[in-house]
């Protein structure tokens, strides 16, 4: 699966993915992108160089943030958000408890969103 993100700083966007959640570098080209990798999830990093981020033909410009979001999995939760909170990592809101299981909405630098989920033992999502 891969995913696209318009991002402000390249090299900013690709230091946050893989600190703290472990992606790995598959190719970076500054400004323009690179591709972070954790598992089967590709997330595309675009940023100003890009032709992803040219304007549209009506002069619309593509911009970070919004509310879509890639869902990422953690076994340790708290863990996470503590490590975030060292970092001053941008939340929208505090962490929330659902059926599932625990989840905060953080930002990347870009402002693009991120869901981080542990999810109860009984509510695993399955491939």
């Amino acid at each position: 699966m891969n995913i696209r993100y318009i991002v402000d700083d390249v090299e900013r966007a690709a230091e946050f993915y893989t600190f703290m959640f472990g992606f790995q570098v598959v190719r970076k080209v500054p400004p323009a992108f690179a591709l972070v990798k954790l598992g089967d999830l590709i997330i595309w990093l675009t940023g100003p160089g890009s032709n992803a981020a040219a304007p549209q033909p009506d002069g619309t410009k593509p911009q970070p943030g919004g509310w879509n979001r890639v869902i990422l999995n953690t076994n340790d939760l708290d863990g996470l958000i503590a490590r975030l909170a060292s970092r001053s990592v941008k939340t929208r809101g505090p962490r929330f408890d659902t059926p599932a299981g625990k989840h905060i909405l953080v930002e990347d630098p870009a402002g693009n969103l991120v869901e981080i989920v542990e999810y109860r033992q009984q509510a695993q999502v399955t491939h």
